[in-house]
């Protein structure tokens, strides 16, 4: 029983923000000035399976790590936008470039330069830990903290509203 109030057999495709979603806000430093992330084991099995499903998934980050392009790629994410200095031109060109209605699309971000995005997305989502801001934003906000298994959170749901969730092809990497 999915806890989002929205059609989710409705969603063909998720993008999310890596910093404060798919990773802690909380970035160690390296010594060279490099962000060193952490990730959430969960959500890489629920992203790389939704892509198996035929769940389009975006990454749209202002970070241009090296490291966030590697992770996502190897779970086969093909739609990075890194840089993203302004992420509703990102937003829309994965809308159009898959021709996706906005109603199609979950969006999960946590700060400011995410709002414009969640306002023109169908299902917009953020943290429990987002700012104020963008929880007041967000049609659903997750019960887990950024890093910490949101990401898997709103995927195991739109996956369960597919049926596409606990298949036999499920049981693997």
């Amino acid at each position: 029983m999915s806890t989002i109030n929205y059609d989710l057999s409705r969603i063909k495709a998720l993008a999310f923000d890596v910093d404060g979603v798919l990773s802690a806000t909380t970035v160690p430093l390296h010594p060279s000035g490099e962000p060193m992330r952490t990730v959430n084991i969960k959500d890489g099995y629920a992203i790389q399976l939704a892509i198996k499903k035929g769940i389009r998934i975006a990454i749209i980050t202002g970070g241009r790590s090296e490291a966030v392009r590697v992770r996502f790629t190897a779970l086969g994410v093909t739609d990075l936008y890194m840089g993203a200095s302004v992420k509703i031109r990102d937003y829309r060109d994965f809308r159009n470039k898959h021709g996706l209605n906005d109603e199609e699309i979950l969006y999960m971000g946590d700060d400011v330069p995410d709002i414009e995005v969640m306002r023109e997305c169908g299902l917009s989502c953020c943290p429990k830990d987002a700012v104020p801001e963008v929880k007041r934003v967000a049609k659903y906000i997750s019960h887990a903290d950024g890093g910490y298994g949101c990401g898997r959170d709103v995927i195991e749901q739109v996956l369960k509203a597919h049926g596409l969730w606990m298949a036999e092809d499920a049981f693997g990497w």
